[in-house]
């Protein structure tokens, strides 16, 4: 893994998309590496209309359903400890990608969380992720870290 991206889910839709190309037109794809998805989606809405794949450039994707929440919220879900190993075994299973990108539909709390944590698993500086007054869900951060550290 050479890189970890947080985007929200319109910039994480551009991405992916700037790896299409007509069917024997490769090298018409804006972009070329080998990338795998984390996308976290709300629950409350079941999701946001739309999934991602994998494909020839995209290796895996793995979708969570939890809320942007750090305390039980009646109707919401909150980030649980089997997303967090689903989280933990996802960057595992992917860790040979170039690319690791994170979503969550503003790309400022919960997938800024995770992203974080990727960085910190895979040894990639994280200094980025806090730069521009970005928040991470500190509730799905510390989970993360402690079922990380708890292996």
């Amino acid at each position: 893994m050479k890189r970890i991206l947080v985007k929200s889910v319109f910039d994480a839709f551009d991405y992916v998309m700037e790896h299409y190309y007509p069917a024997g037109m490769e090298e018409f794809a804006e972009r070329t590496d080998s990338y795998a998805v984390i996308s976290i989606q709300d629950s409350h809405t079941e999701g946001f209309g739309f999934r991602f794949f994998p494909s020839s450039s995209c290796r895996d994707v793995l979708t969570l359903l939890f809320d942007d929440i750090d305390r039980p919220v009646e109707g919401a879900v909150m980030f649980s400890e089997d997303q967090a190993d689903q989280i933990i075994s996802f960057i595992e299973r992917n860790i040979d990608v170039e690319t690791l990108l994170v979503h969550c539909y503003g790309g400022q709390s919960r997938s800024l969380a995770v992203g974080i944590f990727a960085a910190e698993m895979t040894g990639i500086g994280d200094e980025q992720y806090f730069t521009h007054g970005r928040n991470p869900n500190s509730q799905v951060l510390e989970l993360l870290r402690a079922k990380y550290r708890g292996k």
